[in-house]
């Protein structure tokens, strides 16, 4: 097991991480009249993250607004994937409180602040 895997892991049981509803790839699917295969092909082209969660891959809801994928996340993975992060750790940073930014990564996104959501994840490596 990786160092990033354990970290995810003991983060997924912090009572302090924020509480997101997690859909599976058929959820995802039906969010996005889309096929199961089409949400795979989002996930290979990082227009959505997904991370094992009891043998199933998941996502949090908050990746879909007006369905379809939130657009700013895709840049913001692919800088987290230039820094080196895991999936895993892309996802903790993702959706747990940052110091710098004051609200979760994917919270700051949401309210318009790619720029800055990004120049932080630039800082991370």
């Amino acid at each position: 097991m990786t160092a990033g895997l354990r970290a995810w892991q003991a983060w997924h049981m912090s009572e302090t991480a924020p509480a997101r509803t997690w859909l599976t790839i058929p959820d995802v699917s039906e969010r996005l009249s889309s096929t199961p295969g089409r949400v795979r092909k989002l996930i290979e082209e990082h227009h959505l993250l997904a991370v094992r969660r009891d043998k199933a891959l998941v996502i949090p809801d908050v990746f879909i607004q007006n369905g379809e994928p939130m657009p700013e996340l895709r840049g913001t993975l692919l800088v987290l994937q230039d820094m080196r992060f895991s999936p895993e750790e892309s996802m903790q940073w993702l959706l747990e409180v940052d110091d710098s930014l004051g609200v979760a990564p994917i919270d700051a996104l949401l309210a318009g602040r790619k720029a800055e959501v990004r120049r932080v994840a630039q800082a991370l490596g």
